[in-house]
């Protein structure tokens, strides 16, 4: 598959079972292809979708004073990352990008949060008007279809509809607004709006307001450009729904390269697991001839596993603890 294929996944909110299954079979066949696919007929609207890319703008706009009183915390993995603050690519110099993180908005009095946890914490608020309201309702509707990907995914794998609900209850999401500013003149060698990576959860749902650079790398190594389909999300599978499936998903490296003259704006949602989320092969993707090629882990130890490398360059490195 060389390029990425656009699915309308409108049935699956409904109750025609022959037309789900096709549905699922379409989303299985992208994701054990090249880990990417558009969808359109989604749960979150467009509308929704466009007052979140307004709020995302105005914060953006902010001046860096304001922007840092919410700077990135490392054990929530919430707030702002300024420019230059992570590498995506490790290898290479830091991505030409800032980024705000938002996660499951907890109470104060939520025993994880009380307990310390990794990934727990208060999600931090910049002062701007409906910006909180807009974006955690955001983020409950892109859980909300996260959820519903997720049957499509276990009736492809042969599993129970619901087999992920318990699983996906409480998830590690982050909702990441993301700012690209033009491509500069002259940038380090090797140095993009985010390096080549692969993400780290099960699956992303990303929203893009038209302007390119975007590319995705293909089984064959080539990198194709994943133009912007209005109203659409660009999904890929991250490492690890893959290693969940024993690589029967693939989690396809991607990148974005910076047009030049114009700032780029993206809103991701990064559907992680539970915390104690046992990610260790599922029922009917391993075999004798194919037996399971991961020991099992914890959502949490996973996560911390693959965000760490990512901060190493910067003042924001994560604490090499274990995942409580």
């Amino acid at each position: 598959m060389t390029t990425i294929p656009v699915i309308d996944v409108s049935a699956l909110a409904g109750g025609d079972q022959a037309a789900i299954e096709k549905v699922a079979a379409e989303i299985g066949t992208a994701c054990r292809e090249v880990g990417f696919f558009y969808v359109v007929g989604h749960t979150v609207g467009k509308a929704r979708m466009a007052a979140a890319f307004a709020a995302s703008q105005s914060f953006f706009t902010q001046g860096e004073a304001t922007k840092k009183q919410v700077l990135y915390t490392a054990a929530g993995n919430r707030g702002y990352v300024p420019m230059k603050g992570e590498a995506l690519d490790p290898g290479k110099p830091a991505d030409l990008k800032e980024a705000f993180n938002i996660g499951l908005d907890l109470p104060a009095d939520d025993p994880e949060l009380l307990a310390g946890r990794m990934f727990r914490a208060e999600n931090l608020w910049p002062e701007l008007s409906g910006f909180r309201e807009t974006m955690l309702d955001y983020f409950a509707a892109c859980h909300s279809f996260g959820l519903l990907l997720h049957r499509a995914f276990a009736i492809d794998l042969g599993l129970a509809p619901d087999f992920f609900d318990d699983k996906l209850d409480r998830p590690m999401a982050v909702l990441r607004l993301l700012h690209y500013p033009p491509a500069p003149a002259r940038s380090e060698e090797g140095q993009l709006g985010a390096g080549e990576h692969t993400d780290y959860g099960c699956v992303t749902l990303l929203a893009t307001d038209g302007v390119g650079g975007l590319e995705v790398r293909t089984r064959a190594g080539e990198w194709v450009k994943a133009p912007h389909v209005e109203g659409a999300f660009v999904c890929n599978i991250g490492d690890c729904l893959m290693r969940w499936t024993n690589d029967i998903y693939v989690s396809t490296p991607h990148r974005v390269v910076s047009p030049a003259g114009r700032e780029r704006y993206s809103i991701a949602f990064f559907l992680d697991p539970n915390p104690d989320a046992d990610i260790a092969c599922l029922p009917g993707c391993a075999t004798a001839e194919r037996p399971a090629r991961y020991a099992p882990i914890r959502g949490d130890a996973f996560l911390l596993s693959r965000l760490s490398p990512t901060y190493e360059k910067s003042g924001l490195a994560l604490e090499k603890a274990g995942a409580a």
